[in-house]
């Protein structure tokens, strides 16, 4: 099974794909869009800012692959900065559009009695522990790296949230379409058995 790890200039490429590598899939680091489309499941990973992401998404033309991708319902799962990248807009440095596969916005932290960005070891609360990404899954820590969290507009697609001074998105889903706003090949054995659900549904 070929999961294709999208390669646009801005991502932990490396770890994510020793991660797949690990569990047993052939990992494909590629910006090709043939390539994208005819692997098994796609993950799009993110580091850095909201609105480079987006650009060079757009001038690779791998924002239009990603929409289609998921057209096709091929599993996608965005990872950190990727996550955000599924919803409709941010506010991060200004106001920027994003892939609009998910209903929602990305949104900077309030500021409280916690520090950002949130860095660190945070527990999962399932939402939907029925649902095939969580399924056999006991709650547990992963690990969080970001300054901005995301606002979903629909409640249902909400399948962890992590509590940092107020209720955090943490994992998302729907259709074929999923994001994790923790890095899952970072969060030990969690992380791994979150990975590896998903590319069970591949």
């Amino acid at each position: 099974m070929a999961i294709a790890i999208v390669d646009y200039g801005m991502g932990n490429l490396h770890s994510v794909s020793k991660a797949v590598e690990r569990l047993g899939y052939e990992p494909l680091v590629t910006g090709d869009r043939e390539e994208l489309l005819s692997a098994d499941g796609v993950i799009l990973p993110g580091v850095g800012a909201f609105g480079d992401a987006m650009e060079q998404l757009r001038q690779t033309g791998l924002d239009a692959v990603m929409k289609e991708a998921a057209a096709v319902g091929k599993p996608l799962l965005g990872i950190c900065l990727g996550m955000q990248l599924l919803f409709s807009r941010s506010e991060e440095h200004g106001n920027h559009e994003g892939l609009d596969m998910l209903p929602g916005s990305v949104v900077r932290f309030a500021g409280g009695d916690y520090k950002v960005p949130h860095m660190g070891w945070n527990a999962l609360q399932f939402k939907k522990p029925e649902h095939p990404l969580l399924a056999g899954l006991e709650e547990g820590h992963v690990y969080f790296v970001h300054s901005y969290h995301v606002l979903p507009e629909a409640q249902e697609d909400l399948l962890a949230v992590t509590d940092y001074g107020q209720p955090v998105t943490a994992i998302v889903g729907r259709g074929s379409v999923y994001g994790m706003q923790f890095h899952p090949e970072k969060s030990g054995e969690l992380g791994m058995s979150l990975l590896r659900n998903f590319l069970a549904l591949t």
